[in-house]
């Protein structure tokens, strides 16, 4: 088949923030009512688009790119204040989710209230939700009970039978936790319900939600215990090579993910059914998807699995073309955004561009290296997307603050001595930028230095686990932010 059309015609803004950044009464942000209001936020101050992280079920280290399953959603999510008003949960209910009340909890108790007096609309909805993800809940569901029942333990360290997926192993489970399994699919149910709704929403608003596409695995998923021929591992469990990339501007040593890497050919075989059921999952989230590491899909850096760094790796191929023709073929346009940053080479930028997947513009990178370094003013195009700075750089305030006094001299005269002081000024290049559409991250917009910072790559603590407040943002920062957005010819008509 031929390569889509770009999808990206106009110029329009948007803001990054993950679900769990939003405020609220737990200990993370959920779906709930402040969810709404964000939207009714982004959607007074003229933005069209919200950006989130992935938002699969994360693990203890809270990394929305090392979840326990590529197609199940991150029940941790799920606003208790919306069950309570669905009558899930009694009116007396204790809504907050603190570390003494966990979600799962909250899930049994809707799931039992469910089993008596649900409608016979809530039964089929239910049912048809099961029928449409059967090609993954069924054993994600099982992980998940299996993995309660070893006390957490990775599938690798199970008992063998369970470990190496014998039949009667699976069906003595199956048998033996029935309930368990049927609360883990309500659990999947009231996720992907509570984000249609809010997905309705953001439409009815003029916002389109933004997705995040993880390009590997955890080892300890469900993916790779039920899909074991399609990753680098094992029968025993024991990881092969794992995935990283080489030093860059975020490591002299490069960044060690650990990830298992993919048998391509063994996927190309079975058509890359399991990569089409994955963005189909996701395309029923998101209107718009980031293709993460987009890099990795023409070659992806291969490193010894007992290595503790990534400087002595290689570059192995990736499918190219083929995966994304394969998925495209199946599912039809899709408005895909390609994650080019790090080291690009002009094989990486020919497929994105054969696809017509829009590319990534970093400003926080625009003022160092040579005249050919892409992130800079002059060689952004209308057929990308500019960012201030993402997830895993700091906020743009304390980048700022952390430059020399040569490198800031350096950033004003690119920006050509802006009167405006930092982040305002780098807001104002993205939005001038003729990229069609820039990305702000919720910290640049509310000013916040680098306390607020999201993730530090190649650290395994402290990240993802910064939340807004609503008396952070100024009165008037929506009417300012619809000016700006109108100047910049990024406000879309109502």
């Amino acid at each position: 088949m031929s390569a889509q059309q770009s999808w990206l015609k106009d110029r329009r803004a948007g803001v990054l923030l993950h679900i769990t950044s939003l405020p609220g009464a737990g200990e993370r942000g959920d779906l709930g009512p402040d969810a709404y209001r964000f939207v009714d936020f982004l959607a007074d101050a003229g933005f069209s688009t919200w950006q989130t992280l992935p938002v699969g079920p994360a693990k203890d280290d809270l990394s929305p790119y090392n979840a326990q399953s590529s197609f199940a959603g991150h029940t941790g999510l799920i606003s208790p204040q919306l069950l309570r008003e669905d009558g899930l949960l009694p009116a007396t209910a204790k809504v907050e989710c603190n570390k003494d009340t966990s979600r799962q909890k909250l899930v049994e108790h809707a799931w039992h209230t469910f089993q008596s007096d649900a409608s016979q609309d809530d039964r089929s909805r239910f049912e048809q939700f099961l029928q449409n993800h059967v090609g993954w809940l069924p054993d994600y569901a099982l992980f998940r009970v299996l993995r309660r029942q070893q006390r957490s333990r990775p599938w690798y360290r199970w008992p063998t039978a369970l470990r190496r997926r014998e039949q009667g192993a699976l069906d003595a489970a199956r048998s033996d936790h029935e309930d368990a399994l049927q609360q883990e699919y309500f659990g999947q149910f009231l996720f992907f319900d509570q984000w249609s709704r809010l997905s309705a929403y953001a439409k009815r608003s003029g916002i389109e939600l933004f997705g995040d596409l993880p390009i590997y695995v955890a080892t300890d998923s469900a993916d790779v215990w039920c899909w074991r021929d399609y990753f680098t591992i094992a029968d025993d469990g024991h990881q092969l090579a794992q995935a990283g990339v080489p030093p860059d501007a975020f490591s002299d040593t490069g960044q060690l993910w650990g990830n298992p890497l993919y048998c391509w050919d063994r996927m190309a075989k079975d058509g890359y059914s399991w990569w089409i059921e994955r963005f189909r999952v996701q395309s029923i989230l998101f209107s718009i998807l980031r293709i993460d590491h987009f890099r990795g899909f023409e070659s992806c850096w291969e490193v010894p699995a007992d290595a503790a760094t990534a400087e002595h790796g290689h570059w192995t191929p990736g499918p190219a073309r083929a995966l994304f023709d394969a998925v495209l073929s199946a599912l039809g346009p899709l408005q895909l955004v390609a994650e080019d940053l790090g080291s690009i080479t002009r094989e990486v930028t020919a497929l994105r561009e054969v696809l017509g997947f829009p590319g990534m513009r970093v400003l926080q990178f625009a003022f160092e290296g040579d005249a050919d370094n892409p992130h800079r003013l002059e060689h952004h195009t209308p057929d990308t997307v500019v960012y201030t700075g993402t997830h895993d750089n700091n906020t743009t305030l304390g980048w700022w603050l952390s430059l020399s006094k040569e490198h800031r001299a350096a950033v004003l005269n690119g920006l050509e001595q802006p009167t405006q002081a930092m982040p305002a000024a780098l807001i104002d290049a993205a939005l001038a930028s003729p990229a069609r559409l820039a990305i702000i991250p919720m910290q640049d917009l509310l000013g916040l230095d680098s306390k607020a910072r999201m993730n530090i790559p190649g650290t395994g603590k402290g990240n993802w686990t910064w939340r807004f407040q609503w008396a952070d943002m100024p009165r008037n920062l929506a009417a300012d932010y619809r000016t700006l957005i109108a100047q910049s010819g990024r406000l879309e008509a109502d």
